[in-house]
C-alpha cells in the first residue's frame, strides 16, 4: 500500500508539473490576439497588403475617436491615404500587452511625406515620426473595436514649415510673372500710342504736301 501511495504522489506531482508547463486557454487566446494585432502593422501598414483587413477585421468594426466613431471602410480609407502620402511608411511596435479580449500596443509611425493625398497637402519631403497607443478588442480572431491616441501636431508643424518656403517661392514666382505681364501690356500700349501719333503726323505731312504747303494771306 505504501508503494502505491508513493506512486500516486509521483503521478500527481508529474501531472501538476506538466500542467504548469502548458499554456492556459486564456493564454493561448491572448497569444492569438497578439498575432492578429501584429498583422495590422506588418502586413497592412508596412507591406501595403490592404486585403488583409477583410481577414482580421469584423464587418461591424468601429474605430472610436475622441468625438466620433468610424466604420471599417472609413478607417481603411485613412490607411490608404497615409500609405499613399508616405510610401516608405514604417510602423514599429515597442510594447504589446494582452489581457482578456483586448490588446494594447505602443507603436511608432515613421515615414517621408513624398506623396500627395494627406489632408490635401502637396508633397513636402518632410520626415515624420509619431508615437501612439492603440487598444483593440478582438473576438474570434477579428478586430471588433479600436481606441487610438496620438498627436500629429509636431508632424504638421514640420510639414507646414516646409510648405511655408514653398508658398513663398510660389508667391514670388507668381508675382514676377504678373509684373512681367503688366510691363509687356504697358509697353504694348505705349507702342500703340506712338504708332498712332506717328500715323497722325504722317497724315498731316501728306495733306500739307498735297496742298502745296500752307497758304499765307497778306493784308496790305
Amino acid at each position: 500500500m505504501r508503494l502505491l501511495s508513493v506512486f500516486a504522489q509521483c503521478f500527481l506531482t508529474g501531472a501538476l508539473l506538466m500542467a504548469q508547463g502548458q499554456p492556459t486557454p486564456d493564454g493561448s487566446i491572448q497569444a492569438r490576439n497578439k498575432a492578429v494585432a501584429m498583422r495590422v502593422f506588418d502586413e497592412i501598414f508596412n507591406q501595403g497588403k490592404f486585403q488583409v483587413a477583410d481577414e482580421i477585421y469584423a464587418p461591424d468594426f468601429q474605430n472610436h475617436g475622441l468625438h466620433r466613431s468610424v466604420d471599417l471602410k472609413t478607417d481603411q480609407e485613412a490607411v490608404h491615404a497615409e500609405k499613399k502620402a508616405f510610401p516608405d511608411l514604417r510602423m514599429s511596435v515597442q510594447e504589446m500587452v494582452a489581457e482578456g479580449d483586448k490588446v494594447a500596443v505602443l507603436w511608432t509611425f515613421q515615414g517621408t511625406h513624398t506623396g500627395s493625398g494627406y489632408e490635401g497637402l502637396p508633397p513636402t519631403g518632410t520626415r515624420v515620426e509619431v508615437r501612439g497607443i492603440t487598444i483593440w478588442r478582438i473576438v474570434d480572431g477579428r478586430i471588433v473595436e479600436e481606441w487610438s491616441s496620438f498627436s500629429e501636431t509636431g508632424a504638421y508643424i514640420r510639414m507646414f514649415a516646409h510648405l511655408k518656403w514653398w508658398f513663398v517661392f510660389a508667391g514670388l514666382l507668381v508675382l514676377t510673372i504678373v509684373i512681367a505681364i503688366e510691363r509687356l501690356l504697358e509697353d504694348g500700349q505705349e507702342n500703340v500710342r506712338l504708332s498712332a501719333a506717328q500715323l497722325n503726323l504722317n497724315r498731316d505731312h501728306a495733306q500739307i504736301a498735297r496742298h502745296g504747303g500752307p497758304k499765307v494771306r497778306l493784308h496790305l
